[in-house]
């Protein structure tokens, strides 16, 4: 079953459906960078933003993904 956690996000378009964090509630860009707790996103005016990935949900490629499902490094989670 695919359910997008072991998909690569480095290029995708991302989006902040929830976050315990509210200012960064609706934001969204294009991942340039991931880590084992946030993604880089540059938005539409070109502007870096870290999110972190605990307490999010995010909008990638048409799904919905729970930050807390995606705590690891990006190698290693495409590796499962």
């Amino acid at each position: 079953m695919d359910n997008g956690y072991s998909d690569e996000f480095i290029g995708s378009e991302i989006e902040v459906i929830k976050s315990k964090n509210k200012d960064v509630e609706g934001a969204k860009g294009k991942v340039i960078d991931e880590t084992k707790n946030s993604f880089t996103i540059v938005n539409s005016q070109n502007q870096e933003k870290r999110l972190l990935k605990k307490g999010s949900v995010f909008r990638i490629n048409s799904k919905e993904i729970l930050g807390e499902r995606i705590l690891r490094r990006p190698e290693e989670r495409i590796k499962k």
